[in-house]
């Protein structure tokens, strides 16, 4: 099953809607501030205008909004019902905005945006280099960008070999995230695409007494083994069952890596 985010505008709006759920719970989670915030904050000057691409349900655009260091937030997702989402959510905020557009094709004009941030990004587009081709358009000479996302590769919770929890992380990356291994791509797609400066580093997130995100990837692994038909409706419950077991009694735990990729365009 091919990466559903890039179909976002095909899809029904209970997909939509569980996939928004999980967006809004990832970032807040307090102990996954220094990886939430740290792109964003190495790039901040006073007066700062930003373009977040693919802001989802904009968690992260809301944050940046709140920093007296910005003058301007504008965020886009291709989805309309996130960005709708999104609206909804920064009601009353007055320096960030959402549209609808595609991070492969802005409508800004060049050299309008002083920050780009690609925050959980480039692991879902099947086109990461014509993203980046459009960021490097956008920004002005010497602007920043911030790129943030996960090893994929690096996902886990099982507690051995043959645990049948593993079998949702594998589904739920088929569903959901389009090239797992991008992170050990950044440094080189950052500098095809005539970024300079790349800088990359790592940090491990493990989640165990809060596990609400790694069983809303259970959910969502184990519905994707059900609608391939891989196992059963029952079969798939029992999964989820299971995961929700672990984490009444504390034995469920999840961990991934994370990167974050610093460059600017060339002046």
């Amino acid at each position: 099953m091919a990466d559903l985010h890039p179909r976002f505008t095909e899809l029904e709006a209970a997909t939509v809607a569980n996939v928004a759920e999980a967006m809004d719970v990832r970032p807040v989670d307090p102990r996954r501030r220094p990886t939430r915030d740290r792109p964003p904050d190495q790039t901040l000057a006073r007066g700062t205008r930003i373009l977040e691409v693919g802001c989802g349900t904009g968690t992260i655009a809301r944050l940046l909004a709140g920093d007296p260091r910005v003058r301007e937030v504008v965020a886009v997702d291709p989805s309309a019902r996130l960005v709708a989402r999104a609206r909804e959510l920064a009601e009353g905020l007055p320096k960030v905005r959402f549209d609808v557009a595609d991070g492969t094709a802005l409508s800004f004009d060049s050299a309008t945006f002083d920050s780009v941030v690609l925050h959980r990004v480039l692991s879902h587009v099947p086109r990461p280099e014509q993203v980046l081709a459009e960021a490097w358009r956008v920004l002005r000479r010497g602007g920043a960008l911030s790129i943030f996302d996960g090893d994929f590769a690096t996902l886990t919770l099982g507690k051995g070999e043959h645990d049948p929890l593993e079998s949702c992380i594998v589904a739920y990356l088929q569903a959901h995230v389009h090239d797992p291994w991008i992170v050990g791509r950044l440094t080189t797609l950052s500098a095809r695409s005539r970024f300079v400066g790349g800088r990359l580093s790592s940090f491990g997130h493990v989640q165990m007494d809060d596990t609400d995100y790694v069983v809303s990837i259970v959910d969502r692994g184990a519905a994707a083994l059900v609608a391939e038909g891989r196992i059963g409706p029952s079969l798939g419950e029992a999964l989820k069952t299971e995961a929700r077991r672990r984490a009444h009694t504390a034995t469920l735990s999840g961990h991934i890596a994370y990167a974050c990729l610093m460059a600017r365009k060339s002046s």
